[in-house]
């Protein structure tokens, strides 16, 4: 197993914005977390990212590092920094934020960009970008992270066809190295599409597994009616038996 949920809960002063959750992302996945608005999919996936704890059971990463890119809203565009020097931001595991970026680390950092259509851009500040050219330089960095485990938050968000449809085929390239993505969609088109396996969620886990099975008409209609009967001052979360 790479991701294993044992029982999670996470909540905001006790109220519970995701909660006993059990199941697993096996090691080489591809999977899509989709809900309605406020189900918990960008809590959940900052829990699995390390960012938020649990309040309750536990989260297992079995020895693996990951790569985890938020959604493109709390990204900082405005840094005045040079798109290169962005992308060498993920070496951070090889040079703990001290060491030299050496020249073969600037010319892969090149070949990244150059793979996400922004050969020449190295210069660039990241203020100048459009935000399609901007999520293709956090791909970049992806890239250059060269994580098994990799995270995404709307990745597709607010950008064109064309640059969704190279990033969605580099991950379409991940999972064929056998890398474990999950990925955090609104677009159950895409998500039939692309996607193999899909964590239905409204806060509770409401189906988990092939894609098909999950996004059926019951369980679609099963989301939407727990998501709009959830009262906004719930009781909070009990343990579970």
């Amino acid at each position: 197993m790479s991701v294993s949920l044992n029982n999670v809960t996470l909540s905001y002063a006790r109220h519970p914005a995701v909660h006993h959750i059990f199941g697993s992302f096996e090691t080489g996945s591809l999977t899509a977390v989709t809900g309605p608005n406020g189900a918990g999919k960008t809590t959940l996936l900052k829990a699995i990212a390390g960012v938020l704890r649990p309040d309750e059971g536990n989260i297992h990463i079995a020895g693996q590092r990951s790569a985890y890119l938020p959604q493109a809203a709390d990204m900082q565009r405005d840094f005045p920094m040079p798109v290169l020097s962005m992308v060498c931001t993920g070496y951070w595991h090889k040079t703990g934020g001290t060491g030299a970026i050496t020249p073969a680390m600037r010319q892969q950092a090149s070949l990244a960009l150059a793979g996400v259509g922004l050969a020449g851009f190295e210069d660039r500040q990241l203020s100048s970008l459009s935000a399609g050219q901007f999520q293709r330089a956090l791909f970049a960095r992806l890239i250059v992270q060269d994580a098994p485990l990799i995270l995404l938050d709307e990745p597709f968000a607010a950008i064109d066809a064309d640059s969704t449809a190279q990033l969605i085929d580099i991950l379409l390239r991940w999972h064929k190295e056998k890398r474990t993505v999950i990925c955090v969609l609104h677009d159950l088109d895409q998500i039939s599409r692309y996607f193999p396996e899909c964590l239905l969620l409204a806060r509770e886990c409401i189906a988990w597994g092939n894609t098909d099975k999950a996004l059926s008409p019951e369980n679609l209609l099963k989301a939407r009616f727990f998501h709009a009967g959830w009262e906004s001052s719930p009781f909070v979360c009990e343990r579970a038996v």
